[in-house]
């Protein structure tokens, strides 16, 4: 009988080389070529705003671990994530200070005061635009239009004109057809909104990296943004164009890919994920369809996100070798 060592040690009994830093990266890497989009569509005026918000955050967290005495927690890169996506939730050309206003809100308040990554309940970069909507509403919905000239600023985004506002899903893609707004531009990004709105390939693309790459599962986003598109087109009168519009207008993708899918913000079972997803895509529906804002994305996940220690407590995954009653 051969001799074998034993080895007893705690959990956890299976490891892996994946660490923050590593998911912050990969993270970073899908986001770079709709950031890639967004400065080529706004030119300066977006690389600005974009290095205003990361450099924000990432100083704001440096000063909180100086200030705190302790230990720098920036090398793990996910401020770089929160100063990214709030530059992707905001204008091309949003004045230097409010973004790094922003930046500070989200880092220092939503995330650090909290006790840092993983214990804050609440999407950063999303309670940082919710912030600075609040704050700044007029700066927060001046669009630029994509192109060389920094001055021209374009009135509504695809979603103001896609609002009901008491008429029908007809009115509303006559709307967006008047305005010259395709299909193809919003998918390709040449339309004005954040900079997060550049390009739909672009941004789908990303959430299809990270799914491959086992950073996050397809379950979220799948729920999240199917169920936005069909209840779009059930309550805007079995109306397909208008829900392919609702689709690729706005933050939808961005949101579903890349915020709702937030480890700490977000259930731990799949049973969980589903329902807290399918609470979102309602909520951003009825905003977008019937409240006064043309945009229910950030709302409906920031919502969400509060329900998740209930749902964490209510939606179990059955305990191994557990007998049901």
């Amino acid at each position: 009988m051969m001799n074998e060592k034993l080895i007893v040690s705690s959990s956890p009994h299976i490891r892996t080389n994946e660490d923050t830093t590593y998911i912050m990266k990969q993270v970073i890497l899908a986001l770079l070529p709709a950031t890639a989009a967004g400065i080529y569509y706004f030119r300066v005026q977006g690389l600005i705003t974009i290095l205003a918000c990361v450099i924000g955050a990432v100083g704001s967290e440096w000063l909180y671990c100086k200030i705190t005495k302790k230990r720098s927690t920036v090398g793990d890169l996910s401020a770089v994530v929160t100063g990214l996506l709030l530059a992707f939730n905001v204008p091309a050309g949003f004045p230097v200070w409010m973004c790094i206003f922003g930046s500070v809100f989200a880092i220092i308040v939503v995330k650090m005061v909290f006790g840092g990554i993983g214990f804050n309940f609440l999407n950063p970069a999303l309670a940082g635009r919710a912030f600075l909507l609040a704050s700044f509403p007029v700066a927060m919905t001046t669009w630029l239009k994509p192109g060389a000239n920094p001055d021209a600023v374009t009135a509504a985004t695809p979603l103001s004109y896609l609002k009901l506002a008491g008429g029908t899903s007809a009115d509303a893609v006559g709307r967006i057809h008047e305005a010259g707004i395709s299909l193809g531009q919003m998918f390709m990004g040449n339309i004005g909104g954040t900079i997060g709105e550049t390009c739909s390939l672009l941004i789908i693309l990303g959430g299809v990296y990270l799914i491959y790459k086992g950073i996050i599962s397809y379950i979220m986003p799948a729920v999240y943004i199917v169920l936005v598109v069909v209840l779009s087109f059930i309550f805007g009168g079995f109306n397909a164009e208008f829900a392919m519009y609702q689709a690729l207008a706005g933050g939808l993708l961005l949101g579903g890919f890349f915020m709702l899918t937030d480890y700490t913000t977000s259930p731990m079972t799949k049973k969980g994920q589903i329902i807290y997803a399918a609470i979102a895509a309602v909520i951003a529906t009825c905003i977008r369809l019937f409240g006064g804002y043309p945009e229910g994305v950030s709302y409906s996940i920031l919502f969400a996100n509060c329900l998740v220690p209930l749902i964490d407590k209510y939606v179990n995954n059955r305990v191994f070798g557990e007998v049901r009653k």
